[in-house]
């Protein structure tokens, strides 16, 4: 059962109802073994932490800033800080000088933590220039501080403040003043189009969020849950809270890079991701596919085609599959699916909520198809996440980003703009009055930005509004979808659209070189480097074949008629990429200007 105490309690209180058992499972920075903390050593830590903070002078409702990937001692601070009413500040691992010096101003933090030396050595080069920041505090014990730092201290001599609870009476004093009116977070949003946004959740929305999401995602004791997406993202950051109610175990990975591995090593049976992830899984299995043997090939196929029929055809529409159909995909499901499961690590796969972009409809089947729940939602960090997503046992559309979640009022205005109105959603930016005046309708619906539609109960996005072209014929063009239609494809590892005010559509491509480079080898096309690669006919004409394969479905304006590859990927560090890996397309045309220009001469 569901214990949903204000965030100020919550780990105390499911410390009390689970004693010892196992809460979160997590490698030391640099460690190769998984340790884990008990939901009592998880309360003390959490109680130690706010008696140091306190001793430290952060005061009620002050921004404590947390630079960090994925850690215990993230989540240490999140509920330490939250335990005495203070607002938690997340930053991503990867932002640049430039980020956290803005967001360190804006939201006038005088108390940072950081995670390892890159964090560390960027919030030591711009402490001269933030006027506020008083201490950087250091989770990594390895991390090396400078030796003319004295503002800089490691997190286990800040500990040592905290030790025998000296404040814990004041600690206890403020958690019975805090209120559903507290801020919570300030979660600075990536901005594709502009700067970033501090976005202010407070402790009634994750309270209502966590309410409604306990109505349609099963998420249980039971669950050992994979954290993958950084806890700055407000949709691990609230999956995270909603499987802490819960009472699961948390399995904490420091490192995205290594979380297949961590997978295979840990089991888990829930985690949520973006469709990136499930997509290099479907591009992994497929080539697994393709290399094999020709009776394998076939052997593959067909149990895809029975599990298709059986889990989409069937199950999604809440209908009974016939008994034949049923057995048989029951024997393909525990030979061959198994396997491939197994292979992931998710031999005791529960289900997996998606979101964060468009998910290829040729993804989504797979993934059910092979026997595992992917729970496709949509949301905002203005929302606290979830506006909507499959619910557990019902009927589900693919292609849709599911039902409403219970609370929250959708209203699509006239020209097609998802309008939200609930106790989850925003009431508006930190310090930015006037943005927070124009992201609302006159009657208090917030704006989302992205266009879609209801159909029989369930949502349905179509675009980002401000990310739709126009070609210089008249005809709109949706970039996302059809981004996603070919980042199915192997050979694609990035690609982004081109079209607004153009003649036709045409691409910037990044290839997955290894594959790339092997198909070269292949067929004996010589090259030395990238862009020698980039530039070989026989490769342009390959990639050609496979992207008019994949854009048959395309009306003929919207298909790709050129395209252009780069022999290196987008990146954060020239502006082309948020936090979150989305496209900055205005950075794009700008970067790569001549480039494009050129794929339009006649």
């Amino acid at each position: 059962m569901q214990t949903n105490s204000h965030l100020s309690r919550l780990i105390h209180d499911q410390a009390e109802k689970y004693g010892d058992r196992e809460v979160l499972i997590y490698k030391n920075f640099g460690g190769k073994e998984w340790k884990s903390y008990s939901w009592n050593q998880f309360s003390a830590m959490v109680k130690q932490v706010s008696n140091a903070m306190l001793n430290m002078g952060v005061k009620v409702q002050e921004n404590v800033g947390i630079f960090s990937q994925n850690s215990v001692e993230y989540l240490f601070c999140d509920f330490g800080a939250w335990g005495i009413r203070a607002v938690t500040i997340p930053f991503y691992a990867t932002s640049s000088e430039q980020q956290i010096q803005f967001m360190i101003s804006d939201a006038q933090i005088r108390f940072l933590f950081v995670g390892e030396q890159e964090q560390y050595d960027k919030a030591h080069r711009i402490l001269a220039t933030c006027r506020t920041l008083e201490r950087i505090i250091v989770f990594d014990p390895t991390v090396r501080i400078d030796e003319g730092d004295t503002t800089t201290m490691h997190f286990a001599d800040f500990l040592q403040w905290g030790e025998g609870l000296p404040r814990q009476t004041e600690v206890e004093a403020r958690q019975q003043e805090a209120s559903m009116d507290d801020v919570a977070n300030i979660l600075y949003t990536s901005g594709t189009t502009g700067d970033s946004k501090g976005v202010i959740l407070t402790m009634g929305q994750y309270h209502a969020a966590m309410e409604a999401n306990n109505k349609c995602v099963p998420v249980g004791e039971q669950d050992r849950v994979m954290n993958f997406l950084p806890f700055t993202h407000i949709f691990e950051k609230g999956w995270k809270i909603l499987c802490l109610t819960e009472g699961a175990r948390l399995i904490v990975n420091t490192h995205p890079m290594e979380v297949q591995q961590s997978m295979r090593e840990t089991h888990p049976t829930c985690m949520s991701s973006v469709p990136r992830f499930w997509e290099k899984v479907y591009m992994g299995v497929m080539e697994k596919i393709e290399n094999s043997g020709a009776v394998q090939r076939k052997l593959f196929q067909h149990a895809l085609s029975v599990g298709r029929k059986h889990n989409i055809d069937y199950v999604s529409k809440g209908k009974r599959p016939p008994v034949a159909l049923h057995l048989e995909y029951e024997m393909l499901n525990k030979t061959i699916f198994s396997l491939v499961r197994k292979e992931l690590g998710l031999e005791n796969a529960h289900f997996f909520p998606t979101a964060g972009a468009t998910v290829s409809h040729h993804v989504e089947e797979f993934v059910h198809s092979i026997g595992i729940n992917m729970m496709v939602g949509y949301g905002l960090t203005e929302s606290l996440a979830t506006v909507s997503c499959n619910h557990y046992e019902q009927p589900w559309t693919v292609g849709s980003v599911g039902i409403p979640i219970e609370g929250i009022s959708i209203r699509i205005s006239e020209e097609g703009e998802i309008l939200l109105k609930g106790p989850t959603i925003t009431k508006g930016y930190y310090n930015r009055d006037d943005i927070t005046r124009q992201s609302f309708t006159e009657d208090g619906y917030f704006k989302t930005g992205d266009s879609g539609y209801l159909e029989n109960g369930e949502l349905f996005l179509k675009e980002r509004i401000k990310d739709l072209y126009k070609t210089s014929n008249g005809k709109y063009i949706a970039p996302q979808m059809i981004e996603s239609k070919l980042l199915v494809d192997k050979y694609i590892d990035q690609i982004a659209i081109i079209a607004d005010q153009r003649k036709f559509v045409s691409a910037l491509i990044i290839p997955v070189y290894p594959l790339l480079e092997e198909y070269a080898r292949a067929h004996h096309i010589s090259f030395e480097s990238r862009e020698d690669l980039c530039q070989n006919k026989q490769i342009y004409d390959m990639m050609m074949e496979r992207i008019d394969t994949l854009q048959q479905q395309l009306a003929h304006y919207e298909q790709i008629k050129r395209f252009t590859l780069l022999p290196h990927g987008f990146s954060m560090e020239r502006g082309e990429l948020t936090n979150t890996l989305k496209i900055k397309r205005r950075v794009l045309n700008e970067n790569y200007k001549d480039l494009i220009n050129r794929m339009y001469e006649e």
